[in-house]
């Protein structure tokens, strides 16, 4: 069973990669390896571009059909095939935004939990703006506006952002691991880390920046009580 490598668990900087085709239905392919990260996880898709010789087909949607599995949907049927080779370019403006969002959306989660045991029960990040869910009973907005300004003081003193795997039995140990509600890890032998050293550890498989000083704060842009034990918070990047 031909599968895709995650090139975007590896290097969420990387903008352009080569692959090749292994399946084609309509206009959707798959490739042996991708740096698109697909809706899933609380991320919008990723967009660009497929680059075949001359012609490009640009990348209106990618989506995950299972762990390691990736479709990419183009604006119109491809001129290639099984085997062949292609280049994919990301839309980088739109993936840096989404990754200071995720990024500053794990802080932000971490705060919570460790302030309130609060879990993320929902939520989701485009390049414009971020959503999250928690499982809180207090609806006091100001609950959050204390949050978001820890969360920037974070971002401000520049925390590394680390990346591994480890095996799962030992990664489900660390305390926190899970924060989100009514959701286990896939069931791989490795789960993929994301550490935020001296903030917060969580087992995550979308793309993350290196280190926080580069989101360069968030915004908190409103509060909304969505039903008993159900808050949510919208928030987006400071211009």
């Amino acid at each position: 069973m031909m599968l895709t490598e995650l090139l975007y668990q590896k290097d969420g900087y990387l903008k352009e990669f080569d692959a090749r085709v292994i399946d084609v239905k309509g206009k959707s392919i798959m490739l042996d390896r991708t740096a698109f990260h697909p809706l899933s996880g609380g991320l919008d898709s990723d967009r660009g571009v497929i680059r075949y010789g001359s012609q490009e087909y640009n990348v209106l949607h990618a989506s995950l059909e299972s762990d390691e599995k990736v479709w990419h949907d183009l604006d119109m049927a491809p001129n290639f095939s099984l085997g062949d080779k292609v280049v994919g370019l990301i839309d980088w403006d739109k993936r840096y935004k989404i990754m200071k969002l995720h990024t500053a959306s794990h802080i932000l989660s971490s705060i919570m939990f460790n302030r309130y045991g609060a879990l993320v029960t929902g939520g989701h990040i485009d390049a414009e703006h971020a959503k999250d869910d928690f499982s809180l009973q207090s609806s006091d907005k100001a609950i959050f506006e204390d949050a978001v300004e820890e969360t920037n003081d974070i971002i401000k003193k520049g925390a590394d952002v680390k990346i591994y795997f480890l095996d799962r039995g030992e990664a489900l140990k660390i305390p926190g691991i899970i924060k989100l509600a009514q959701r286990v890890p896939p069931n791989l032998k490795l789960l993929r880390i994301v550490e935020i050293v001296g903030v917060d550890v969580q087992a995550d498989g979308g793309p993350h920046v290196r280190n926080t000083r580069e989101i360069g704060g968030i915004v908190l842009e409103k509060v909304e009580n969505k039903g008993k034990g159900r808050k949510r918070v919208y928030y987006r990047l400071r211009e």
